[in-house]
């Protein structure tokens, strides 16, 4: 795919430092000295080990969180609060269960003072988009767990968002459900190319999706080690692409990449349940 020279979203020189416990220790550096760049109409893949700062990346490109040092640009802009170009699709279910599906996709609208004809057109329009015709009337526990997915995306893009960020939207889906997901999205993607940083724990998702995929170190102070080109056709199926000989070249390459850190991340997790339950012991 070709990108435009403009780039969507700047992460520069970015770190984040928290307030840790613990005798001895004052701070924990997440992420540490981190540059990371988004094209205009790109979709990009983050994957690294377990805990090592993807979604904190990702919530300091919202807006949610500050920067300990560096500076995040949103269309060439420095940005300060939060980031009203981007819409955010979260890991865990984030549909309000007293509302409808159509009140769920209405609602940003309706914050931003849409008049309600406008918003019940619009709102059934991207129901239609995603395949929910006919069951905006139904709540969330009515739903199955890819239907709600589907009213999260027209939720993020009745908006019309710029930027998609999106933490492991599909992670909790089965595999077969997930897929079907998957092709959604980039046929929604592929209709207006908006720039996407798309966090996954699943090389085989990341390069199914994407046009650029970034390897993240093991933490404290995450950063990125590796960038691999996705240099697949599009329109893609992701059920066919993964069986092609140069989709499993790049898993290949990728898992390579991130090797060492998996399991640097696993180690420090064992340490870490073993610290606690000894204090617990104590």
């Amino acid at each position: 795919m070709q990108v435009s020279n403009g780039t969507a979203l700047a992460l520069d020189n970015i770190t984040v430092t928290f307030s840790a416990r613990g005798a001895g220790t004052t701070t924990y550096t997440a992420v540490g000295s981190t540059t990371l760049k988004i094209g205009a109409g790109e979709f990009v893949s983050v994957v690294g080990p377990t805990g090592c700062g993807k979604s904190t990346l990702l919530n300091i490109a919202a807006g949610l969180l500050e920067p300990s040092a560096g500076q995040v640009n949103v269309l060439g802009v420095p940005l300060a609060g939060l980031n009203r170009d981007a819409g955010y699709m979260f890991q865990a279910d984030a549909l309000l269960p007293w509302l409808s599906a159509q009140d769920n996709v209405e609602l940003g609208l309706k914050y931003r003072g849409v008049a309600a004809e406008e918003r019940r057109q619009r709102a059934e329009q991207w129901l239609l988009r995603v395949g929910l015709a006919g069951h905006g009337d139904r709540y969330p526990h009515q739903l199955s767990g890819g239907m709600k997915k589907r009213v999260a995306l027209a939720q993020m893009l009745i908006l019309d968002p710029k930027i998609l960020l999106m933490d492991e939207p599909f992670s909790a889906l089965d595999i077969q459900t997930r897929q079907l997901m998957e092709n959604e999205l980039l046929d929604l993607w592929s209709a207006d190319r908006k720039s996407v940083v798309f966090i996954t724990h699943d090389i085989e998702e990341a390069i199914a999706l994407s046009d650029r995929v970034v390897v993240l170190s093991a933490g404290p102070a995450t950063h990125p080690i590796g960038e691999f080109v996705i240099d697949l056709p599009r329109p893609r199926d992701v059920n066919e692409i993964r069986l092609t000989p140069h989709f499993v070249e790049l898993h290949t390459q990728i898992w390579h990449a991130m090797k060492d850190e998996v399991l640097k991340g696993y180690a420090q997790s064992q340490r870490g349940e073993a610290d606690s339950a000894q204090s617990q012991r104590a």
